[in-house]
């Protein structure tokens, strides 16, 4: 009975190292699909890194191209401020120029006609 029995526990390590065996294959063939995974998650995200870095690169540029444009508006903010307020100023120049050339006109006018007439009183040509 004891070759038996030792029959019998020799046939039942047998299996348990077949299962082992078998065991050990498919945690294997696992890790072997999950590395696979593992390398393309990793080049996707090298790809991604890179395009990262390349977006942030234009947007650097992106960036101090607008903070230039911006001054420059207001640059042109600023002219345009400054002429429309020199032109307001000759307009205003200008309108009390002309008032007073007429007034002065006027004047001359009333003076012109309150003198007695003759040749005394014509203006050199």
């Amino acid at each position: 009975m004891k070759r038996n029995n030792m029959s019998q526990h020799g046939a039942t390590l047998q299996t348990y190292n077949q299962e082992l065996v078998k065991c050990l294959e498919d945690l294997r063939t696992k890790r072997k699909d999950l590395l696979q995974v593992v390398q393309q998650e990793e080049q996707e995200k090298a790809t991604i890194e890179k395009n990262i870095e390349t977006l942030q690169d234009k947007l650097s540029g992106v960036c101090d191209n607008l903070e230039k444009h911006k001054t420059l508006c207001e640059s042109y903010d600023r002219t345009i401020r400054d002429t429309e307020a020199g032109f307001k100023k000759i307009l205003e120049s200008s309108h009390l120029l002309l008032n007073l050339a007429q007034q002065e006109a006027t004047k001359l006018n009333v003076f012109n006609k309150n003198k007695p007439s003759g040749k005394d009183n014509q203006p050199y040509h």
